[in-house]
């Protein structure tokens, strides 16, 4: 493999990885029912500093991630959607759960449902990646 395959391969991890930790900032930011602009102002940051290297823009993929996770948790499926995701968090879970601590504790407190999300999140989606 070329060292710009390789490259190009490094590149479309991070994509897949930084698209997978909007849709799961989103997603826990939502799921308590309040967006603070605390979360927001974390939110804006986090996606400010990612590359990004995908044909939609980053604004289009945010629209899209929030009608996502808005869908997933008016019908009870918030662990379905983390789930779905487990194969491009795990590209940096140790990234991801840093991200997700911060985005449940950046309003103050955390909810029951933020709490229940993190715990799947750690012990079941991640549990490989953090022990590698």
């Amino acid at each position: 493999m070329s060292h710009a395959q390789i490259h190009r391969l490094n590149d479309q991890q991070s994509q897949q990885h930084n698209e997978a930790l909007i849709k799961l900032t989103v997603l826990l930011y939502q799921i308590d029912g309040i967006v603070t602009l605390t979360e927001q102002d974390y939110f804006q940051e986090l996606v400010d500093n990612m590359p990004w290297h995908s044909g939609i823009s980053k604004e289009a993929f945010i629209n899209d991630a929030i009608h996502q996770a808005r869908a997933a948790i008016d019908s009870l499926k918030a662990p379905d959607f983390i789930r779905a995701l487990s194969d491009e968090l795990n590209i940096d879970a140790a990234k991801t759960l840093e991200v997700a601590m911060a985005i449940t504790k950046a309003d103050g407190e955390r909810s029951e449902e933020e709490v229940e999300l993190l715990a799947l999140l750690a012990n079941r989606v991640l549990a490989k990646g953090l022990v590698a």
